[in-house]
């Protein structure tokens, strides 16, 4: 049951029917509506933001993070640090 409501959630996503930036529902809520446990939907939840498509924002919920299974990069160090560190070794 998790993989299913996993791979509907994914169809979703990828489909721009839930937009980046857009909550997911509840856990309580989904399950609800599906008539599933909580952890049901708690492991589903889990892999998504493994593949990168979902992140959590706290107590708030979780948010659609991409469309595409790819984590973002990690951002560049500031040259600030670059410069710091170099001064560092020296």
């Amino acid at each position: 049951m998790t993989k299913q409501i996993t791979d509907q959630l994914t169809s979703l996503i990828e489909s721009g029917a839930m937009t980046v930036g857009s909550y997911l529902p509840s856990e309580r809520e989904l399950a609800n509506s599906l008539k599933v446990a909580r952890n049901v939907v708690r492991g589903s939840y889990e892999s998504l933001m493994k593949a990168g498509r979902v992140q959590s924002e706290g107590r708030k919920g979780r948010t659609v993070r991409s469309s595409g299974g790819k984590k973002r990069a990690a951002p560049a160090k500031s040259s600030k640090g670059a410069a710091a560190s170099k001064a560092r070794k020296k």
